[in-house]
């Protein structure tokens, strides 16, 4: 048997971690898989797995090579399936990670889009802020708001969002309209923990702004709903406040004034995808382009 043939049997066992249940998985006996594996072992020379009667753990060298060894299976897999139907008809479960309010805001609306344009896809979404292990875990691809810091990882920009700064009208009524972002410093910053320091741009001009405030919180959606209850200023891209603003509950203030676009990734394991990954990838890309392309 080829090398790549025992690669894959080491894969399987590892993401079963049990003989028995990768040996039921594969249709073949486990005696025959425990030795083909034990034959990898001494053809590297280096013990790959603890075994007990239990269960088994994989050594350092184990885990090493499980990581390199399924990036190359995968790859093996993916370039056979690009040979045949699925390059023309993308069919199967596509499994993506990606944060909620990117899910709720810009992918929910295409979702039925998306779904005639592929009949043949089903769709598993796992909306989280965490960044999934997508060697270990069973993801195509996740979508995050920030570059990953995973050695390895094929990154794509798909899209950029602009933000721009929101407020009610009650909270201004209250509070005054500034009119230049200097005095954003003496009002309430509706903010993301990470985002501290606001830079905002006006052709040429650039300033900084210190958003304090006494809310901040990981969610644009709970954000939103705290600058409509008079809370204080959002600063967030136009289509995350498109109906609050439609009826009149946000305006936008500062009107000449933006924030740097914020780039938005496609993640995947390997550069080398399925076409349901590569056709999603290519459908988000077209719809965020147009997007952007609407507000200039």
């Amino acid at each position: 048997m080829s090398r790549l043939d025992d690669m894959a049997l080491f894969v399987e066992v590892m993401k079963a971690r049990s003989f028995r249940g990768a040996a039921e998985s594969l249709g073949m006996p486990n005696s025959t898989l425990s030795r083909r594996i034990s034959l990898l072992e001494q053809s590297i020379g280096l013990r790959l797995l603890n075994r007990t009667t239990r269960s088994i753990e994989p050594t350092e060298a184990g885990q090493l090579y499980f990581e390199r060894a399924s990036r190359i299976i995968d790859e093996a897999r993916i370039a056979h399936e690009e040979l045949g139907d699925m390059v023309a008809r993308p069919v199967g479960t596509l499994r993506v990670s990606l944060p909620v309010d990117f899910a709720t805001t810009w992918l929910a609306p295409l979702l039925p889009e998306l779904a005639q344009l592929y009949p043949g896809l089903d769709f598993d979404l796992d909306l989280t802020p965490r960044n999934v292990d997508l060697i270990a875990e069973p993801f195509d691809l996740a979508i995050r708001m920030a570059q990953p810091e995973g050695a390895g990882l094929i990154a794509r920009v798909i899209g950029r969002l602009t933000p721009f700064l929101y407020a009610s009208p009650t909270y201004l009524a209250d509070h005054g309209e500034p009119s230049h972002p200097s005095e954003l410093a003496a009002r309430a910053c509706l903010a993301m923990p990470r985002n501290g320091v606001w830079r905002l741009n006006a052709g040429d001009q650039s300033v900084d702004v210190a958003a304090s405030s006494r809310f901040r919180a990981n969610s644009v959606a709970m954000l939103r709903r705290l600058a409509v209850q008079d809370m204080g200023v959002l600063f967030a891209p136009d289509r995350v406040v498109a109906e609050e603003v439609a009826n009149g509950r946000l305006v936008r203030i500062l009107a000449d004034w933006q924030g740097p676009p914020a780039l938005i990734y496609a993640i995947t394991a390997t550069r080398l995808v399925p076409a349901r990954t590569q056709r999603f990838i290519d459908f988000l890309k077209q719809n965020l382009k147009d997007d952007a392309e609407a507000r200039s």
